[in-house]
Parts: C-alpha cells; structure tokens; sequence
C-alpha cells in the first residue's frame, strides 16, 4: 500500500468504511432472506430437484448477463451510488420471487435480482477498495465479514418468520423494505464520486504497485487471472451449495425440521464471518497462500466427513467447516485481480466478479440432476472437490508480505 500506516484515515474516511459495511450489510441479508424460504416454494411450485435447480440458477444467470454492465453503471452513477440502486433493484427481484405462483415467475424474479446483485457487489467492491486504499491497510475483509453477518442476520430472519408462519411475499417485502432504507441512510457517508473531478481521487484510487511485484507477461497475467477466477468460482460454488441445498438436504435426506434446516446455510456464514474476522490478520502473518491452503483443506476434510457419515449435526458442522474454509478466497481474488500488472485500473476485479458467477450458474443445475440421477448426498460433493481446486491453484496468491508470489 502506498498510503502510510502510521496516518490515521481522516474523519470522512472512517465514517465511508462504516457506510461500505452497511451496504454488504444489507446485500448479504437481503438475500439470505429468500434462501430458506426454498424449500417451500419449491414444494408450493410442484417442481423436482432438475427443475429446482434450472430455476434457481436463474439468479446466477441474471449475474453473469449483467456482470460486465456493472463498469458502465459505475461510471455513470459512482460506485456508491450504483451499489444503492443495485440493492434497491434486487430487493425488487427478492420480493416479486416471494410472491411468485409459477415457475416463470419464480426463475424471472430471480434473473431480475441475480442482474442487479451483480451491479451492487461490483459496486460495493471497488468502494470497498477505495476505502481501503485510504487506510493502507487491509481492510477488504472485513467488509466480507459485514456480508456474512448479514447474511446470519437475513437468515435468522428467515427462521424466525418461518417459525411465526408469515408467508414468503409479506416477509420478504418487509425485509427488502427495511434493508433498502438502510443502504440508502449509507450512502451519505460514502466517498464522492472518483477521478474526474478530483486529482486527488485518481491518484489514490490507482492500485499501488505491489512490493517485489514485477510487471508480468501477456500470458503469465492471462493464466493467474484465470487461476483467481477457479480460485473464486470455488467459493462461490461452496456458497452456493449452502444457499440452494443445504436446507433441502436437511430437511429432506436427513428429516430435520423446516426451522432447523434453515440452521445449515446460518452454520456456513456464521462461520464464514468468524474466518473473514480473522482473515486480514491471518493473511498479515501467513499470507494469503497458506491461508487459502489451509482454508482448502478444511473445506474438503470438513465436508467430506460430513457427507461420508450423515448426521443432521454432523452436517451442520460440515457446512460450517465449508464456509470457514472458503472465508478469504473471494477478497483474495478481487484484490489481487484489482492491482494484477498488464490490466487497466478496475478490470480485473471486474472479470472475476464476473466469470465467478458462473460457479453460481452451473452448480444448481449441476447439483440438480446428479441429485435426480442418484442423491442430493452425491451431488454435494461439489464442496469437497471446490476445496481440493483451492488447494491446487493457490499457489498464484502472494506469500508472505514482501515475497512475491509463485
């Protein structure tokens, strides 16, 4: 980081840090709203596991298609004010998906929500950065951890309705309600617009030269970006596997209760929190390739087992083994994407927040019909095989702060 540690962040600064957090806040909740609320929609909408998964995917898919607007949308708005119009839009998309009597209706909520979750992760990622370029220091994170204590939040939420028997429109327009009024509160604190209007911004936003980090050729940067969009793709696909199936698998192969099966996507955020709590300072003393390593390792042991021997609290504990393992993997990658040499400013982190989506528009449909073809225990191995992908391509990460990596 170019920006000196010692320098405490101005007043306008910290308070930015605090609104950037609030808007991961809001987009992890708002989803994690809708997740547990599966289960019954798919029953009220009399579809099997293949069907299930094709129209769920339809959130992924509305990412990737939108993914590459999200550039376009930034430069037109502001990254802030992008990312609140993202989490307006989405809510929009979460609610109609809740109301929704058909399955057309159901899979175009959430090609609607799916675009716009694109626009505001891009968004609140390089606000994110900005802010962090500000501290110089690590601070990326933490605003994962924020993401996934909303996404504990919103599925709490979840639970809590589901167990007061609320049905899923008036719940999720309540939840969208109040999580859109958040976001928008936010948005005040945030930074100005960058660079255009202001030397200052444009300097402190370009991505500062790593140490020990040399300019690498055309192909080298090709086959690291590639490595960061599988590292990140795996973490997506462990998420998605606890927000699409994890509640299924639950209630359905093991008999646990609707309440209590909303408990094995709540185990891999929670987790997922505790491990991005932990993440920056880990990532100080380790770094990042024996974070990911280990996170790997966890991922494939912890779910493995889970799967090996089936138990309602075995699993709960596997997922949430998953979700701690895969913690960092995506900061990780936008970040490293974010200052690769050979890329324009921003590209990068654009790219694989667009291409990682695609782990979220195959693995429903993935897990789907290996579930149809012989069971929703097979098909989740998905989680096992992403950690063993971590393990073999962490090697692109950085080492130790200071080493370059390999």
């Amino acid at each position: 980081m170019a920006v000196d540690v010692a320098t405490r962040p101005p007043v306008a600064v910290r308070r930015a840090r605090v609104a950037v957090a609030v808007l991961f806040f809001t987009n992890g909740a708002l989803f994690a709203n809708l997740l547990p609320r599966y289960p019954q929609i798919k029953e009220a909408l009399g579809i099997g596991n293949a069907g299930y998964g094709l129209a769920v995917a339809a959130f992924p898919a509305g990412a990737v298609a939108a993914g590459l607007a999200a550039g376009v949308v930034i430069r037109l708005l502001g990254s802030a004010r992008a990312a609140v119009a993202g989490t307006l839009l989405t809510a929009v998309g979460i609610v109609a998906a809740g109301f929704s009597g058909t399955v057309g209706l159901f899979a175009t909520a959430l090609f609607l929500a799916g675009a716009m979750d694109a626009i505001t992760d891009v968004a609140q990622n390089a606000h994110g950065l900005r802010v962090q370029r500000r501290y110089g220091r690590s601070v990326i994170n933490s605003f994962h951890a924020v993401w996934s204590i909303g996404a504990v939040t919103g599925g709490a939420m979840a639970a809590g309705a589901l167990a007061l028997g609320l049905p899923p429109g008036q719940h999720l327009a309540v939840s969208g309600t109040v999580c859109t009024a958040a976001a928008f509160g936010a948005l005040q604190f945030c930074l100005p617009a960058p660079d255009a209007d202001s030397p200052v911004d444009a300097v402190a936003d370009a991505p500062a030269e790593r140490p020990g980090k040399t300019v690498v050729p055309g192909r080298r940067t090709a086959w690291v970006l590639a490595a960061l969009v599988l590292i990140a793709t795996a973490g997506t696909l462990v998420e998605d596997a606890g927000s699409s199936w994890a509640a299924l698998y639950l209630s359905g192969p093991l008999h646990a209760s609707v309440a209590l099966a909303a408990f094995g996507f709540i185990a891999l955020v929670g987790a997922q929190f505790v491990g991005r709590i932990l993440g920056d300072r880990l990532v100080d003393r380790f770094g990042q390739r024996a974070v990911a390593r280990a996170g790997g390792l966890v991922t494939a042991a912890g779910m493995g087992l889970a799967l090996a021997f089936p138990t309602v609290p075995g699993t709960i504990l596997g997922f949430a083994a998953a979700g701690f393992g895969v913690a960092t993997l995506v900061p990780a990658a936008m970040h490293e994407a974010d200052e690769l040499p050979g890329l324009e400013p921003g590209s990068g982190l654009a790219l694989v927040s667009w291409l990682m989506r695609l782990g979220f528009l195959l693995s429903p449909p993935l897990v789907g019909l290996v579930a149809d073809a012989a069971s929703l225990r097979v098909g989740l191995l998905v989680v096992p095989f992403a950690g063993v992908l971590v393990l073999l391509l962490a090697g692109v990460l950085q080492g130790r702060r200071g080493r370059p990596g390999s």
